[in-house]
């Protein structure tokens, strides 16, 4: 019998206000309330509310026979019990069904992971602790942010006492082999390892309500009629979703809550279990060890880190931010603590992504900021104001010299990065102008202008005249439209 193991994932980071240089010093607090309030709210009413409706629902319609899986950060659980108290009592008569599994991770849904362990190992107990007290478990299961993995962290994960990892079922990773069985971490064989079956899970979250698929529409019954068919020996799937799939990017009028619900009957027929992970590896022995020796993620089309680490000013941020891990890990400032981990969430150094194509055209749907040098200009504000913080703790252990040129730095960057868009709109204007008779190597200079992520002239224009409006005091104060989450 073959056994589908679901995973919902929530994480929504608190969203940083605009916070310019001459805040440093005076303004403590960095957060939008209103924006912060208006998506968790949302996200509850439209996705998280009516799915945890849904897996309680299919919990008592199949006799608790359907079992899944929870991962949830603790900067979403906040933010839920400060905005949304009622989805976490869903989330607890979830827990008290005993067919939910939490699984472990880290607070912020952060990337201490790749910048420094001991922080890392910090993270996770403190949401254990957390699941441990909301909900009665202690995790056994580990996911990683953005199920981030390699055998470093596999070491780590299985010395604090995990079962078993779900990462991403990458190709170049797995290359011919399946995702579909259990497998072990060649730096720590205890630890079991499942992967992520992509093309099942884009069944869903790509071509469920795509009327040009071939097959649609998608059905509980032929979808599970897919997962029965595969090879025998296959014994486990794995799916991971951000929960916002269904009810945000699939709205409830697709009917993706119905297809949900039916999916119990139709395994029961076909022999499809669905189980928790933890059931998943106790029953399951791994048929290989697998090592990954450089990160894996499931973002982005390379299935690596370099949405977050793919250019200098995200590797500038995430190096001052960590450069101060221990200072804020021996003090005593709850407000200060509270800060550090809000600072940590990994979509703030996703915003800064410059990537092009397709990777970037997902970044940027996402990013609440204009640019990558806007959202880097920002959190550096707000760092130089939690640095000058830090000092106050610990003024013999921050280096004046550094931290002062740091504000410098920022000080000057917005003005820095000004000037170099204007002269990329300029080079892009006289290169799309360039007379067809003349000597200049349009083509070539068009790829290197797309390769540097130099902005149309359309966009320029429209940017202009957002600057011009911005000039004259608005009568009324506009509303801000907050972005969708990303999967």
């Amino acid at each position: 019998m073959k056994s589908v193991c679901f995973y919902f994932n929530i994480h929504q980071p608190f969203r940083l206000k605009r916070y310019r240089f001459f805040d440093i010093g005076n303004d403590h607090y960095y957060y939008d309330d209103f924006a912060n309030d208006e998506i968790i709210s949302r996200l509850a009413e439209n996705s998280y509310i009516p799915m945890c409706e849904t897996l309680l629902k299919m919990i008592e319609e199949s006799n608790k026979e359907f079992k899944c899986a929870i991962s949830i950060s603790g900067t979403a659980i906040e933010q839920l019990q400060l905005y949304v108290p009622e989805c976490i009592d869903l989330l607890k008569k979830l827990a008290d069904t005993g067919c939910v599994e939490f699984m472990g991770g880290t607070y912020a849904h952060g990337l201490s992971s790749l910048e420094d362990i001991e922080e890392f190992i910090r993270e996770v107990k403190d949401h254990d602790d957390l699941i441990r007290r909301l909900f009665g478990q202690k995790p056994k299961m580990f996911a990683n942010t953005e199920l981030i993995y390699d055998d470093d962290i596999a070491a780590i994960i299985a010395s604090m006492g995990f079962k078993g990892v779900l990462t991403e079922g990458a190709k170049h990773i797995l290359g011919w082999k399946s995702p579909n069985y259990v497998y072990a971490a060649a730096t720590a064989p205890k630890l079991k390892l499942l992967f992520t079956n992509r093309k099942l899970q884009e069944d869903i979250t790509h071509n469920f309500n795509n009327p040009a698929w071939p097959e649609y529409p998608l059905t509980a019954d032929k979808y599970v009629d897919w997962i029965a068919a595969l090879p025998e020996e296959e014994q486990v799937v794995n799916l991971f979703f951000s929960m916002d799939t269904f009810g945000g990017f699939l709205p409830k009028g697709t009917g993706v809550f119905d297809f949900m619900r039916a999916l119990p009957r139709f395994g029961k027929e076909k022999g499809v279990k669905f189980s928790s992970p933890s059931e998943t590896v106790a029953k399951l022995k791994p048929v290989s060890e697998i090592s990954i020796p450089t990160p894996v993620s499931d973002i982005d089309e390379a299935r690596d880190v370099s949405a977050w680490k793919g250019n200098e000013l995200q590797n500038e941020a995430l190096d001052k931010l960590y450069s101060v891990a221990e200072r804020v890990s021996l003090c005593q400032d709850r407000r200060l603590k509270q800060d550090w981990k809000y600072l940590q969430s990994s979509d703030h150094f996703y915003y800064m992504s410059t990537k092009n194509k397709a990777d970037g055209a997902s970044h940027a749907a996402f990013s609440p900021y204009d640019s990558p040098f806007s959202a880097f200009t920002n959190y550096m504000n707000v760092l130089a104001d939690f640095l000058v913080r830090v000092e106050e703790q610990y003024p013999d252990t921050i280096d004046n010299e550094e931290l002062n040129s740091l504000l410098l730095t920022i000080r000057n960057q917005a003005a820095e990065i000004n000037e170099l868009n204007k002269e990329m709109r300029a080079l892009r204007n006289n290169i799309l102008n360039a007379d067809d008779t003349t000597n200049a190597p349009t083509e070539e200079l068009l790829e290197i202008a797309e390769k540097a992520d130099i902005e149309s002239p359309s966009k320029a224009k429209k940017d202009e005249k957002k600057a011009e409006v911005k000039k004259t005091p608005a009568k009324k104060p506009c509303k801000k439209s907050a972005t969708p989450k990303k999967k």
